[in-house]
């Protein structure tokens, strides 16, 4: 399979098809179809089976998918059924939150370095970490090996931030600052702005 090949709306729906089988999982259910998953996600049965068919065949006709399969599956092409350690850029409000968070090692992501600027932050605990200062992040990020990484810095400080990540060797970046980063083209960069979804639900409200 060539990767380039899948568009990326295809694998953005991927995430959201794993957690749905492993919630029907958690409820008993042994087997599912296209169907039934559609009602639950709000996709369409033919857009599943479409968007499935670009990693092969996963079920059968008349049976339907065995759902401890295809999770075993969804998770081999999102590559996350091992676990992939993180590093977390910015200990406020919200990185306090993240680092609490313990739902991460349940699919296939585990913290393993939390850093900040502040020297009163430096040294103290954040949940079970130890809050390192961010001029070692680089050094730290690469004997750690880490690839993936979490920016909940301010805006004016994101842009640098990333560029130190890169420079570490960091290959994807979860940003929540609200700011566009510029990187390179093979860096990957998801954004979670909850001001940009606000405003993107307010547009169908009625007058």
């Amino acid at each position: 399979m060539d990767k380039k090949q899948v568009p990326d709306i295809v694998v953005a729906r991927l995430p959201i098809y794993l957690q749905t089988l492993k919630m029907l999982e958690k409820e008993g259910e042994y087997t599912t179809s296209s169907k039934d998953l559609g009602k639950r996600i709000g996709i369409s049965a033919a857009q599943i089976r479409k968007d499935l068919s670009h990693f092969g065949e996963f079920g059968k006709q008349g049976t339907g998918y065995s759902i401890s399969y295809l999770i075993e599956q969804l998770e081999s092409i999102l590559q996350v059924n091992g676990v992939w350690n993180m590093a977390l850029v910015g200990v406020g409000f919200l990185g306090h939150a993240i680092a609490n968070f313990k739902g991460f090692a349940n699919h296939g992501f585990q913290i393993k370095c939390v850093f900040d600027a502040d020297p009163q932050k430096i040294g103290s605990k954040v949940g079970e970490f130890t809050i390192l200062d961010s001029a070692k992040m680089e050094e730290i990020i690469r004997s750690e090996k880490i690839k993936v990484a979490m920016i909940t810095v301010d805006a004016i400080h994101a842009q640098a931030v990333a560029e130190l990540l890169v420079k570490s060797g960091v290959k994807a970046i979860l940003n929540y600052a609200p700011v566009t980063l510029n990187l390179p083209k093979d860096i990957r960069i998801q954004y979670i702005d909850p001001i940009i979804e606000l405003q993107h639900m307010t547009y169908y409200f009625q007058d």
